[in-house]
């Protein structure tokens, strides 16, 4: 398999006044393309801050990401602005969409803020994939929270992002919407060969991926490699 994310010696610091932080700390990982990866720890335990500095939107205090061979760590503004536009996609557990947009302006938000043509073949397979067909015109809060997260997952995936991030997509899903959520993720992920990376609190989370890191207090305990077998189940 080809490794599409090396992750060397990454620490992330914070300050709460003369005290410092510990929030990373010398964390290495590599995930393959189309590799399903989920980073399991407790509140606190750092995984939502390193899927932060994958992603972009935070950065090292020290070591490095490659994606693709490039040290996005070393990026300078426009282009680290550009790899988070479209080389990263993230769903987050609060959904963040716009409460004024509707769920076609919300999936397409990306693509139309660089001033892009939507691509409708595209966005008329999410909205089949992601079961929002006729929903198109309804606003956030006329979906239900399992709909306004699969807005989000599609508006995620408009962009055919290299790496899908997800941070807690469930966190604020009952069990079973929840459950239909990651099954769906899941399909995504098999029949569209997605890189995806999920933290979670919940250790059930590996029966639905290739491998489960644990995190804590900003460091990695253990890795584990779950077989066809075992995802199956």
């Amino acid at each position: 398999m080809e490794t599409l994310l090396q992750v060397q010696e990454i620490c992330k610091y914070y300050r709460m006044g003369e005290v410092q932080i510990t929030a990373v700390d010398h964390v290495s990982f590599s995930v393959e393309k189309g590799e399903f990866v989920v980073i399991v720890g407790a509140s606190g335990a750092g995984k939502t801050t390193v899927l932060n500095l994958l992603g972009g939107m935070d950065t090292c205090d020290s070591g490095s990401i490659l994606v693709d061979g490039t040290d996005i760590t070393k990026l300078r503004k426009r282009k680290l602005a550009a790899y988070r536009r479209f080389d990263i996609g993230f769903v987050f557990q609060f959904y963040n969409l716009i409460p004024v947009l509707n769920v076609v302006e919300n999936i397409t938000l990306p693509v139309l803020m660089d001033g892009r043509k939507v691509n409708d073949a595209r966005l008329q397979e999410l909205l089949d994939t992601l079961g929002l067909r006729g929903r198109e015109k309804h606003l956030p809060n006329q979906l239900s929270g399992g709909q306004q997260q699969r807005v989000a997952i599609a508006r995620a995936l408009i962009n055919k992002p290299k790496i899908l991030l997800a941070d807690e997509p469930t966190g604020n899903l009952d069990s079973r919407t929840g459950q239909e959520v990651m099954e769906l993720l899941c399909e995504i992920f098999r029949e569209r060969n997605t890189t995806f990376i999920l933290s979670s609190h919940d250790p059930q989370m590996q029966c639905y991926t290739d491998r489960t890191v644990y995190f804590s207090d900003g460091k990695i305990e253990i890795e584990n490699h779950h077989t066809g077998e075992e995802n199956a189940q």
